[in-house]
């Protein structure tokens, strides 16, 4: 008896990928033709190049107004004040006037049209940035820790993040030809034709692919929350290696129990020698295992889930031709961003700014947006970097300089000090609606007032003085890392939104779905009995999300 192997059907990207796969498409005659959009296979070329294709949605009903969202490739959050400064004249000239911080240590431009789309690119590139690989099935932007250390390890780490960025580039000529030349590769040329990337092969991974690097006891980068994490040991004020943490990821649909969030597991240490071969290692079991017939079932974390840890770290150790070592000891104590000024180690200072929602704008006596143009243009030794909760660090500041960035803060009517509340500070959301096309409710535009909202409800029960971990997003692919926060409102239709509960504070634990829909409206009916049994329930010191944890989820454990 014959038998034959069922036919795999490949999702429409891997078909695309496969035909073209400099990623080139036909984009560089779409951008001269004068039209305002992209085809739909082109629509998904793009996005290795760092663009999303959107419309504004806040006009939909009266005209559909096709517009781009930009993001840089920015490694580790760091940029030069020159670097600032392009940014800060790109946002003006070509987007919203507005600098959109992402959760991945980069910057996004809003409402940029496609007339503007090569003069944008082009002047990121002239300063020494890039878009490429900011989106798509690669590896994008890597984020690291970047408070300053208290130790030496955190300039051998970023030594590190660029090691990895620069192995995990991918290496096809389009980028260059149409963003800087200004001309349509030419895809009959046979050795454009027949390229294959030398790393992620002729149709590069499944999905996305998310890298990231921290050094304890800061969990600022959410790394369990990445395809990929580096873990820093450091010991003797030395960095000594990392600990390898592989297959997590946010992103579920809405009624697809298939889909999940999930954490990465800890498979080891390795020396810091031994980072390049890691990574790709890493990288290239998600490019052989991922599954191509499922973009929603796509990530590196469905690999480790369902075939196990103990195959994927054989997989790796194979790759890299030696045995990964025990894990080493870490812990964990916070996410989140300390506000204000502080000292480094090498005696410079640091500010850290709250930046609400990570949108970077002048609105009338707050002009944060012109603060930190000044800034940049003032003081050409000091560093930019972007945090993972969405913030902005100037770093290397003198202690001359400081008063005179105090003076520029003072007049623009910037804080400081004091810059947001417990609640505030601790919030993140994604931009959402009126730009995402995904977004089923809104998120930027909402979660402030409802952090207001919930700062008066805490007040009103006695717990004023309570930090909570809040994140918002307009649907369910977690782009804010909702699924760690201690109170989450996950986006499911116009003002409804699922209610999760439960995540901590060193961002380790995944919280829990309480409630599939609340109303936006109807916020302090469903939170208020829930603060007033913690208020009278919990235990010394105990937060908000380890109350929930515990006392709505019976099977709880602590970790």
């Amino acid at each position: 008896m014959i038998t034959t192997e069922p036919t795999v059907k490949l999702t429409h990207n891997e078909v695309i990928k496969d035909a073209i796969p400099t990623l080139a498409g036909n984009i560089a005659a779409t951008v001269a033709s004068g039209t305002d959009q992209f085809s739909a296979d082109d629509q998904q070329f793009i996005k290795f190049h760092g663009i999303y294709q959107q419309d504004d949605r806040d006009l939909r009903k009266t005209q559909k107004k096709f517009i781009m969202m930009i993001r840089g490739r920015i490694p580790g959050g760091i940029m030069t004040p020159a670097q600032w400064i392009a940014f800060d004249d790109l946002a003006t000239t070509y987007g919203n006037n507005t600098l959109r911080i992402t959760t991945r240590q980069s910057i996004q431009f809003h409402g940029v049209v496609m007339s503007c789309l090569g003069p944008l690119i082009k002047k990121i590139n002239d300063c020494l940035l890039s878009t490429l690989a900011a989106c798509g099935d690669v590896n994008r932007n890597i984020t690291a820790s970047p408070t300053p250390a208290q130790n030496t390890a955190r300039a051998a780490m970023i030594a590190d993040v660029h090691k990895v960025v620069a192995a995990l580039a991918p290496q096809t000529k389009a980028y260059h030809s149409i963003w800087l030349d200004g001309v349509q590769l030419n895809l009959e040329d046979p050795a454009n034709k027949d390229f294959v990337d030398p790393l992620y092969g002729k149709t590069y991974l499944p999905r996305k692919f998310k890298t990231a690097f921290v050094l304890p006891p800061n969990n600022d980068m959410d790394v369990f929350t990445n395809d990929l994490g580096f873990i820093g040991i450091v010991e003797s004020g030395q960095l000594v290696g990392y600990n390898l943490a592989v297959g997590g990821g946010m992103g579920r649909s809405h009624g697809q129990v298939t889909t999940y969030p999930r954490l990465a597991d800890v498979f080891g240490f390795f020396k810091a020698e031994h980072i390049v071969d890691i990574a790709k290692a890493v990288l290239t079991v998600h490019r052989d295992f991922g599954d191509r017939t499922d973009r929603k079932h796509a990530r590196l974390k469905y690999v480790v889930a369902e075939r196990g840890v103990d195959f994927v770290r054989g997989e790796i150790e194979k790759r890299i031709g030696f045995k990964l070592e025990p894990a080493r000891a870490y812990q964990f104590t916070t996410t989140s961003d300390t506000y204000g000024w502080q000292k480094a180690i090498d005696g410079t200072n640091f500010l850290t700014l709250f930046v609400e929602t990570g949108r970077v704008k002048d609105v009338d006596g707050r002009r944060q947006k012109t603060t930190l143009r000044r800034i940049a243009e003032k003081f050409g030794n000091i560093e930019f970097r972007l945090t993972g909760n969405q913030n902005v660090i100037l770093a290397n500041v003198s202690d001359a300089d400081k008063a005179a960035i105090n003076a520029i803060f003072a007049e623009h009517g910037v804080r400081t000090e004091n810059q947001a509340s417990l609640l505030h500070g601790n919030s993140m959301a994604c931009p959402a609606l009126p730009t995402c096309g995904l977004a089923l409710a809104e998120s930027e535009r909402a979660l402030p007032g409802l952090v207001d909202r919930i700062e008066k409800l805490c007040g009103d029960l006695g717990l004023g003085a309570e930090e909570i971990v809040i994140r918002s997003t307009g649907c369910p692919n977690g782009c804010a890392r909702p699924y760690m926060a201690e109170i989450a409102f996950v986006g499911k239709a116009p003002g409804r939104y699922q209610l999760w509960l439960g995540g901590n504070a060193s961002g380790t634990r995944l919280n829990k779905l309480f409630k599939e829909v609340i109303k936006e409206a109807e916020l302090e009916t469903e939170l208020r009995p829930l603060f007033a049994r913690f208020a009278t329930e919990r235990t010394d010191n105990e937060r908000f999300g380890d109350w929930c944890n515990r006392a709505l989820n019976p099977t709880a454990t602590s970790a």
